[in-house]
């Protein structure tokens, strides 16, 4: 992924978004505090992307984003907080394709929803992207079916009085082969109000 985010700012490959999964990985982004990772007991791979402990395993979309900012923006310049907006409202509007409401909050990374069974505040994605030369890699993950007691392994993106949910425990069961139309739908539809 970086040696592809390298060779699109060097105009050698073209931008791309991956949609992909892991095996059972804890992440640390770059402001990961070891005293949360409650667990060792998944592996463990150090980041350079910003955020803090993350979970990913095959039950998540993983969207990886190898953007170059200065194409995203033109002709206007490249604004970080303005992309980051762009990624929120693209899960927000996959989300809403599902009947799912999802919102962000001002101090809290990623996308939470209401979960309708016991009124609490759920995150369902998460954020974490890093630039370079203003092309943009890692990107977000999406909650689908993951195994939910692994989050209990770790302090989520560094917040402690929020839970994780899912699209299946919402209640949604989709096929990774059409959430993947709508999150590719959705995009062309976000970053063209952007433009």
């Amino acid at each position: 992924m970086e040696n592809h985010a390298h060779e699109v700012y060097q105009k050698k490959a073209e931008e791309l978004i991956w949609l992909t999964s892991h095996q059972p990985v804890f992440t640390a982004g770059v402001s990961a505090k070891e005293s949360d990772l409650l667990s060792s007991k998944i592996p463990v791979i150090k980041t350079n992307r910003g955020g803090k402990y993350t979970y990913h395993d095959p039950g998540m979309r993983i969207i990886y984003t190898m953007l170059d900012l200065k194409n995203v923006f033109y002709p206007e310049k490249p604004d970080v907080a303005k992309f980051v907006k762009m990624l929120e409202d693209w899960i927000i509007s996959v989300l809403a394709k599902l009947g799912i409401k999802g919102e962000i909050r001002k101090d809290r990374v990623g996308i939470w929803v209401i979960d309708p069974k016991d009124g609490q505040e759920k995150k369902i994605a998460a954020i974490g992207i890093k630039l370079r030369k203003w092309v943009s890699f890692h990107g977000l993950a999406l909650n689908i079916n993951p195994d939910m007691s692994a989050f209990e392994k770790i302090v989520p993106c560094g917040i402690k009085d929020f839970g994780i949910t899912s699209l299946h425990d919402l209640g949604v069961d989709i096929s990774l082969e059409d959430l993947d139309k709508i999150i590719k739908n959705e995009f062309f539809q976000i970053f063209k109000n952007y433009q």
